[in-house]
């Protein structure tokens, strides 16, 4: 881990890409703090996994009284073969699609967890020191209580990835299109084309790009990260009207306008599946909602402690 010092910023959006609910603006102050080096690899889990005898939210077939407290009511039951245990998976397209419809590049796939990727069939052989994916956030959460650590916070997590620099990204302000060497990304065009400059079609081995000013590796790409705040999109305004915010953990009540019956927590930092285009996630302000059940091979997540 390194240790992170303390300080004062202005947390929120700062560039034209910024979306709506990484406003307003508003001053938080961060007490020092540790924060993991890496993000937690397939290695590291497999430890945990053998110690513990843990099973990922993956790996357990789909519990319809629970899922379906998440969704409108009247929803239909869907058949009970695709209740099976499983995950969603990166597909590339043909061509173009709409980039408003995410179902075009996922797929949900039927055993498909951290031990295999891609799916039945895949492996993480020669990958152990990637980072571990299909992570939902309780398996987050519970790999950290594990570790004696926890999961970092919103504002810590941007304070963190700014390295000192307060610039658009972990690396500063140098343009996405001059950065291949400087975060795993998509390069190209998504989701049909991907021209891998930076020498990664997935997951990279943590650490494959240099650090940013904290001594801190992959908080831009590679893959997405949780936090452990719920996601509220008021929860920026609230903060903003109490001046400077020491130390917030996010909101207490989950509050997602597009889908209000799903308990969402927040995700940073993007992942190698990130382009200008339409998603732009290695900036160190975007901030993501993700169901906190739900994992893909994009998702994982970096523990914090406190100093």
């Amino acid at each position: 881990m390194k240790l992170i010092p303390g300080g004062t910023f202005t947390m929120g959006g700062r560039s034209d890409q910024a979306y709506p609910d990484e406003f307003p603006q508003h001053k938080v102050s961060i007490d020092p703090f540790y924060m993991d080096r890496y993000e937690v690899t397939n290695a590291e889990f497999d430890q945990f996994i053998k110690a513990t005898g843990y099973l990922t939210i993956a790996e357990k077939d789909i519990d319809w009284e629970e899922i379906k407290t998440q969704l409108p009511k009247g929803t239909p039951k869907p058949p009970d073969t695709v209740l099976k245990a499983g995950s969603l998976v990166f597909k590339e397209t043909n061509g173009p699609v709409d980039l408003m419809d995410y179902s075009q590049w996922w797929s949900w796939t039927i055993g498909a967890h951290w031990r295999q990727p891609e799916g039945p069939g895949s492996s993480i052989e020669g990958r152990m020191d990637h980072p571990v994916v299909h992570i939902a956030y309780d398996d987050a959460h519970a790999y950290a209580m594990w570790t004696g650590k926890r999961l970092p916070t919103e504002a810590e997590w941007e304070w963190a990835a700014s390295g000192g620099t307060m610039g658009k990204y972990p690396w500063g302000n140098d343009p996405i299109e001059n950065a291949v060497d400087k975060a795993n990304f998509w390069q190209g065009i998504f989701p049909y084309k991907n021209l891998v400059q930076d020498g990664h079609s997935g997951t990279a081995p943590v650490g494959s790009f240099p650090s940013n000013g904290y001594g801190l590796f992959d908080m831009a790409g590679n893959v997405w990260e949780w936090c452990q705040d719920k996601y509220d999109i008021t929860s920026y305004a609230i903060d903003k009207s109490k001046g400077v915010v020491n130390n917030p953990n996010g909101s207490p009540q989950y509050n997602d306008p597009r889908e209000p019956f799903s308990p969402k927590h927040i995700i940073r930092g993007g992942s190698f599946l990130c382009n200008e285009s339409y998603c732009s996630g290695y900036r160190v302000t975007r901030r993501m909602s993700t169901s906190k059940d739900s994992g893909s091979n994009h998702t994982g997540f970096r523990c914090a402690r406190d100093y």
